[in-house]
């Protein structure tokens, strides 16, 4: 699993990766209470917005961390956007195609990740 300062979390599985948020961001968001998921054979860049995450409190966009294409979103999240709250490692937001699987080189790894929040906290 790799992570982005954006706190999207991507891990690969064959030839198709999942994203989702991290811990640390539906901590912040809050209770989550809509995901406006992605459409499905959506082609985008790494960078581009993926899909929209809603909490009682804010909302947020979720950026793809690598250019691929959507292949499948989690729809359960459209009847239970809770499930990101109560496993956000599990409660993954779309299934995708990496185009170039080097871009995954350039995000953190778990402890890159954990570094990188505790410097955002001082």
């Amino acid at each position: 699993m790799k992570f982005t300062k954006n706190h999207e979390w991507i891990k690969k599985e064959s030839k198709y990766a999942y994203i989702g948020i991290t811990d640390y961001a539906q901590q912040q968001l809050g209770d989550i209470v809509y995901v406006d998921l992605a459409e499905e054979d959506l082609v985008l860049q790494q960078g581009d917005v993926l899909c929209a995450v809603e909490s009682v409190k804010t909302a947020a966009e979720v950026f793809m961390p690598v250019s691929g294409m959507v292949v499948e979103v989690n729809h359960d999240l459209e009847e239970a956007p809770e499930k990101i709250n109560e496993s956000p490692y599990e409660a993954y937001l779309a299934k995708i195609t990496i185009d170039d699987e080097s871009e995954l080189d350039g995000l953190m790894t778990e402890d890159e990740y954990n570094e990188f929040l505790e410097s955002e906290a001082e």
